[in-house]
């Protein structure tokens, strides 16, 4: 099983430490990057991974395992938050909202093969919808339905369930198309999170451990009553072990700084959870596996 893990792990944090170096020396810009990834390669990856999805009520539990999955550590944060006098809007939402595109992906479609990637990108449309309206709804205090459905991977979302529900079949060179397209999305994600690892400080040090291991209390929760009352299959079973504990997202620190809401102890939590899953993946890998 070792060389099973090391075999999934090894391309996804290759790319990652290629990423770093990328950063550490190059030092480029990755914003507008990053913006042309979530604007144009990852809603490709999204519709044309939605499009060709079954969809019916077998879905549904895979559904209600992801919304178990955000809205459980966002509950278990209310009293931890109260406890600890910690500001609740700063130390929610990097349990709430992990890294279900960049690093999720990868692992899920390198950990389970292709047959995974429809459901890791169901996850991740999810979580990333939920993130931009009711994630928005708890730092800001205008409407963010208006900004939600302006978002590409918004869009592309609907225009997939349109299509997919509708039965109208997708012109294949069209189609062809928005696949090659969506192919860029990955990697992109991985050099971006090893670039942002240049970030990494010191300081930040005790507040990423703390928030790890609060992401790794509140998913365990999480995935216990996915495991105990979410009737899945092996696969889906086996990538919830992996979605419920996974590190912080990017995208909590962009909304923090946004919101001016304890921006840089936000980047801790990002930076170092990221960090920390090095060590964690490959124990949550075996425990995922082991369920098989």
């Amino acid at each position: 099983m070792l060389e099973q893990i090391v075999g999934i792990l090894f391309p996804v944090f290759t790319l990652v430490l290629i990423g770093f170096a990328v950063g550490r020396w190059l030092k480029p810009d990755f914003r507008p990057i990053n913006r042309i990834n979530m604007d144009a390669f990852t809603p490709a990856l999204v519709f044309s991974s939605l499009v060709a999805m079954p969809l019916d009520v077998e879905q549904l539990p895979l559904l209600y395992a992801s919304l178990i999955a955000v809205f459980i550590p966002g509950i278990l944060m209310i009293p931890v938050c109260r406890f600890s006098k910690l500001n609740y809007k700063a130390w929610a939402p990097p349990q709430m909202f992990r890294n279900s595109g960049n690093l999720a992906i990868p692992l899920f479609t390198y950990a389970f093969g292709d047959s995974a990637l429809a459901p890791a990108v169901l996850l991740f449309v999810v979580s990333a919808c939920v993130h931009s309206s009711l994630g928005l709804a708890m730092l800001s205090n205008g409407n963010p339905f208006k900004q939600m459905i302006k978002m590409p991977i918004f869009i592309a979302t609907c225009a997939a369930l349109l299509v997919n529900i509708s039965g109208v079949g997708v012109w294949k060179p069209l189609y062809d198309a928005t696949a090659l397209l969506g192919q860029a999305a990955v990697p992109v994600m991985l050099l971006s999170l090893g670039a942002q690892m240049c970030h990494l400080r010191l300081e930040g040090l005790k507040i990423g451990l703390v928030c790890t291991c609060q992401s790794l209390a509140t998913g365990a929760v999480a995935f216990s009553l996915i495991y105990f009352f979410v009737p899945l299959p092996t696969l889906e079973l086996q990538m919830m072990v992996l979605f419920t504990m996974l590190p912080p997202a990017v995208m909590n620190y962009l909304y923090a700084e946004r919101f001016v809401v304890e921006p840089n102890n936000v980047a801790s939590m990002v930076l170092f959870g990221n960090f920390f899953s090095i060590f964690a993946l490959p124990l949550l890998l075996m425990f995922s596996l082991s369920l098989a």
